[in-house]
């Protein structure tokens, strides 16, 4: 496993606990607006894994796709990807 999907891996477990804890603030009537932080809080979580995971793609994947000459399948995959990101 490569250190940026380790990165990933970290952060995606951290997303799971912090969303078991905004399950348990719904089911206990907490304020509306401490969810609505701790839900903000896990998306930027997962921004930051998909990043990671991205970013050891295109250092991994894409590289040797391109120095294979066959980097224009793999550039497309990532600009479709980052065009949802985007959205």
């Amino acid at each position: 496993m490569t250190n940026e999907k380790k990165k990933a891996l970290n952060l995606l477990k951290t997303s799971k606990g912090q969303i078991e804890g905004i399950i348990k603030m719904l089911e206990d009537d907490r304020y509306c607006v401490d969810i609505s932080k701790q839900i903000l809080s896990v998306q930027g979580l997962l921004k930051k894994a998909n990043l990671n995971v991205l970013d050891g793609h295109i250092r991994s994947c894409v590289t040797e796709a391109i120095l294979e000459g066959k980097g224009d399948e793999k550039i497309n995959e990532i600009i479709n990807v980052l065009d949802k990101y985007i959205k």
